[in-house]
């Protein structure tokens, strides 16, 4: 089916300031007054980063699993435009929304858990360039993806303003930009990877592999289709609109096969590396990774069923196992399994996790406020009609 045959995109409307919108803005509202604290007086007055942990939870979950949710915009679009399936085409715009959302988010993080914050930009100017570092090749293509991003999705605005002859000029180079908007989250998704193999022996064996890379990217893309089918799902029940069975069906047969080649390459490389007994020591590494395992397991058992993958419910608990599951892998591998020497410990304090809570917070309300105002979701006759 062609995109010319959905529905065009039409805002929401309805009410802004309601009890949900209300508890966001209040979450958002703390998270400001911690960081307000954080840039104030310094790191140490609100985190538990140390001198063996320089880096908390603000890094690996606003910015290495903030991005990996934020990838629904990627995956899908990989299927409209790369592999040219128009019949996901009415997701894109939802999608990009929230991986707008999720990737800048990930980039104010960064700065967040920077000691010498004044410093970022140091990251553009050529004369600091570090161009063998991993971890320069991750800023810079996030930095160039948040704002490819802002260009993939400025139709909407341009639709709402009434600007068509700009639109029209703009579609002509989109072409481009959105072959940016494929190939720079492969390269920084997978580069995550890679800076854990930089880590070497002081990532746990159960995850440290020259296969991280590998493991990065296809989880990225897999969470990318289950955060679709999570939000679609949340979308229809809150906003009361109809659940596109039809997509969703067939986008978890995609998640499907990718969560099955991944479990298969994951275990080979468990085998072939030697690191199989390790899943059996009495340890807190062991436990959680098969937790992790069973997560990615999950949605598997569940999806391989036909009539599972027309169900809505068993959708939405297959796409929050698989978040899970790209969680707990990104948790374990850089900061369970992660052990810089004797003696040095992290947990995250509560303002820590208080500004993480926030950060989701101001991502669910942005998403909320643009959906009621901006063409983003698939228009409805209903929708359409309280719009006129």
């Amino acid at each position: 089916m062609s995109a010319s045959h959905h529905p065009a995109p039409a805002p929401l409307g309805g009410p802004l300031w309601t009890p949900a919108t209300k508890i966001l803005a209040v979450l958002v509202a703390i998270a400001g007054v911690i960081l307000l604290m954080r840039f104030l007086f310094g790191l140490g007055a609100v985190t538990n980063i140390n001198d063996g942990y320089t880096w908390g939870i603000w890094v690996v979950y606003d910015v290495v699993i903030g991005s990996a949710f934020a990838c629904g915009g990627y995956s899908v679009a990989l299927l409209v435009y790369i592999f040219n399936k128009g019949e996901y085409h009415p997701m894109v715009r939802p999608a990009l929304l929230a991986s707008l959302f999720g990737y800048t988010l990930a980039g104010a993080g960064v700065i967040f858990d920077l000691g010498r914050y004044w410093n970022f930009w140091h990251i553009f100017w050529p004369g600091y360039a570090q161009p063998n570092s991993v971890m320069f090749e991750v800023a810079v293509c996030i930095t160039a993806y948040i704002v490819v991003m802002w260009i993939e999705f400025s139709p909407a605005f341009l639709e709402k303003l009434g600007m068509k002859d700009i639109k029209r000029k703009l579609n002509k180079f989109l072409f481009f930009i959105i072959a940016l908007g494929t190939l720079l989250p492969s390269m920084h998704q997978s580069s995550l990877g890679s800076l854990l193999v930089v880590f070497g022996y002081q990532v746990h064996p159960l995850w440290q592999s020259l296969l991280l890379p590998l493991f990065y990217l296809m989880t990225a893309l897999a969470i990318g289709f289950a955060i679709v089918i999570f939000e679609a799902c949340l979308s229809s029940t809150g906003f009361k609109r109809p659940l596109e069975m039809h997509l969703l069906g067939k986008l978890s047969k995609v998640m499907l096969w990718m969560l099955a080649a991944y479990l298969v390459i994951r275990v080979v490389d468990l085998l072939v590396r030697g690191a199989i007994g390790s899943m059996f020591e009495l340890s807190i590494e062991a436990f959680m990774f098969w937790i992790e395992m069973g997560m990615f397991i999950a949605p598997l058992v569940i999806l391989a069923n036909a009539k599972s993958r027309k169900d809505p419910s068993r959708l939405f608990v297959a796409a929050c196992c698989l978040l899970l599951a790209g969680f707990l892998l990104r948790i374990d591998s850089f900061l369970v399994g992660y052990e810089t020497g004797p003696g040095w410990h992290y947990f995250p304090s509560v303002p820590e996790i208080m500004v993480s809570i926030g950060m989701i917070a101001l991502e669910v309300l942005g998403y909320i406020v643009l959906v009621r105002y901006l063409p983003i979701l698939p228009g409805t006759s209903s929708a359409a009609a309280s719009n006129k």
